[in-house]
Parts: C-alpha cells; structure tokens; sequence
C-alpha cells in the first residue's frame, strides 16, 4: 500500500495544482471554442487572415476593458462604472476638440487625467467609508451615464459628435490609438500574392487587412503589463494580498488603501484607452457607448478564474476568457445564428465559470 501511495500522490499533487491554476477553466474554453468553429465554421472564413482581423479586434476590446477589471478584482472590489467612463471618455475627448477647438492631443491626455482622477475619487470614498465597492461604482455608473448626455446634448444638441476624424488629420497622439503597424510588411505580403487583397475600386490590388491596428496593439501591451506586475513585482503580491485578506496585509504593512485607490485608477485608464481607440476609430463618439461593458469585463475575469471574493486571478485567464468571447461573438455571425443568443451563452459561461471557481475555492481553503 505504501508504495502504490508513493506512486500516486505525486500525480495527484500534479492534478491539484493544475486544478487550482486560475486560468485553466480559461485555456481549456479556449481550446473547446476555436475546436467548435474549427469544425462548423471552417468554410465561411472565420480563419481567414480577414475573418481572424474581425474576432481578433472584438477580443482586443473585451481585453482592455477586462486587464483593468482583472487586477482590481484580485485586489477585492469592483468598479461597474466602466462602461458609462467609456462613453463619458469619449464625449470629453469629442467636446473638447469639435466645440472646444483643442488639438486632439491635448483633448485625448484631457480624458486620460478626468477619468483617472474620478478612478481615484471612486476608490478613495470606497476605502475612506468602507462602503462596497458595488455600491460606490453603481452610483457613478449613473452619474457618468448622465452627465455624459448632459455634456453631449449641451454642447451640441445631439448625443452623438462627429468630425474628430478630420481635426485628428496631423495630430501627434491620435495614430497611437487609432493607427496600424507593419502596413509595410502586408503590403509586400499582397504583392507576393500570400495575402488576399481587392479585386476591385479604388482599393483595388490593396491587402484587405492593411496592417496590424493599435487598438490589438494596446491589448498586448496590457496584458504584458498586467502580467508582469502580478508575477515579478512586490507590487503584485500586495494586490493578492488586499484581496485575500486586507487585514493581515495591514498588519505586515501592506499599504492596502493605496494599492485599491491605484486599482481603480488603472481601471480608468482601461476604459479611456477603449473610448480613445473607439473614437479616432470611429471619427465620432456617442454617449451610450460603452453600455454593459462593465459586466462584459467583469465575466471576462470571472471565466478567466478570478474569484469574486478577491486574491486570486490571472491577466492571461482573463484575456483568454475575453477572446472567448470575440471569437464566439464572431463565430455566431459567421454561422448565420441569430446574434441575440449571444447574450445567452456569456450567461450560461458565468455560472458555469462561478461553479468551477467556487470548487476551485473549496481546494485552495480546504473547505467542503
């Protein structure tokens, strides 16, 4: 008995720590999702250089939104003021260079310092009044909702501000988000004939994907940041901490109000570089946009393996739980399936990721 025990304890201990790994829920729908489409939609160009351009931007999106989310998650709250910071993001950038006149530049760092500075108040009455995070961003979800069409509609009679796409023509700052890289690079592919391109207009012998948008660019880049702040920084460890246990952080002197604050400063950022992106994108901005973007994020981050009670999660799991998402978004469509059973699948993969973390939970506590 003893030695079938030796034998079998190491591959159980194996099992274990697989199982208690965040983003393992996360890698094996990602495997499970691309197998399915793989097989029923393989014919409609869902693989195809354009096909993954489509689903590949629809995930950086939910990505962004759902780093920001991920990181303030592990640190134990919630911010649901995501999606309306998104809109309101975007009005500021708008207003500010279409009725205000600025360079766009300067209306883009303008959003980027408004929005971060209402992250850090979100956070500071959170922490200061000991309130539930869910209450607090709740209240700005309204707030920012609504002074984002107040903004929009005094200003300019309208909630939606066009014309940024001509006032950001030579702007320094606006190609960040809304440029591509390596044109080059898909050019030189379209002339070998290794890519596709039009075959007719005034595009035509152009590629059909042109480069390589920033908006996948920022993306990558946060989620390179997010993981390395998690996994190789002192940093990190305090933000686990805070969300495991806030009070034994404190008593090791973990300064856990300031990692919270900073959490919801980050999230900010998140959603401004999402409305930025949207709006030199777009060449306008609306003030609903971002509308349920934050329970989007925050089902990114559960199906990545985060727990809802804090300190545990992964960046990797959440940005693949977001491209769960944009591929399934797209794959949907290539189908031919009516787009509205969308909304049902993301509440069908909620519970099931809530039911996989809870027992997750039960083995890292030991609890029944």
């Amino acid at each position: 008995m003893s030695i079938n025990k030796k034998n079998t304890s190491p591959i159980r201990a194996y099992i274990k720590n697989a199982m208690i790994r965040p983003d393992l829920g996360a890698i094996v729908g990602v495997i499970l999702v691309f197998l399915f489409f793989f097989l029923v939609a393989h014919d409609t160009g869902m693989f195809s250089l354009e096909g993954s351009m489509n689903w590949g931007i629809v995930s950086s999106q939910f990505i962004i939104i759902a780093v920001g989310a991920c990181l303030l998650m592990i640190a134990g709250e919630f911010d649901l003021s995501v999606g309306s910071m998104i809109g309101f993001a975007g009005i500021v950038i708008a207003v500010t260079s279409i009725v205000w006149g600025w360079p766009v530049w300067l209306s883009i760092l303008t959003a980027f310092a408004v929005a971060m500075s209402i992250g850090a108040l979100i956070g500071y009455i959170t922490v200061k009044t000991n309130l539930p995070s869910f209450i607090v961003s709740l209240a700005f979800l309204y707030i920012l909702r609504g002074l984002t069409i107040f903004i929009a509609i005094a200003s300019t009679k309208k909630t939606i501000i066009g014309g940024v796409t001509e006032v950001a023509q030579n702007d320094w700052l606006a190609p960040i988000f809304g440029g591509k890289i390596f044109s080059g690079l898909f050019e030189w592919l379209a002339e070998q004939g290794w890519i596709q391109t039009f075959v007719a207009g005034t595009k035509a012998g152009q590629p059909v994907v042109s480069g390589i948008p920033a908006l996948m660019v920022w993306a990558l880049g946060l989620i390179i940041f997010g993981h390395f702040v998690l996994t190789k920084t002192r940093f990190g460890n305090w933000i686990y901490a805070s969300g495991g246990d806030a009070q034994a952080a404190r008593h090791i002197g973990v300064p856990v109000n300031k990692v919270k604050i900073l959490m919801f400063v980050f999230t900010a950022f998140c959603a401004t570089v999402f409305a930025t992106t949207q709006v030199i994108e777009f060449g306008s901005a609306s003030a609903d946009r971002g509308i349920l973007k934050e329970f989007e994020a925050i089902i990114s981050v559960v199906i990545g393996g985060a727990l809802l009670t804090g300190g545990y999660g992964s960046v990797i799991g959440a940005a693949l739980g977001a491209i769960i998402f944009g591929v399934v978004q797209q794959g949907l469509f290539f189908i031919g399936v009516e787009s509205s059973l969308f909304r049902v699948f993301l509440g069908v993969l909620l519970l099931l990721a809530v039911i996989l973390n809870t027992h997750v939970r039960k083995l890292i506590t030991g609890a029944k």
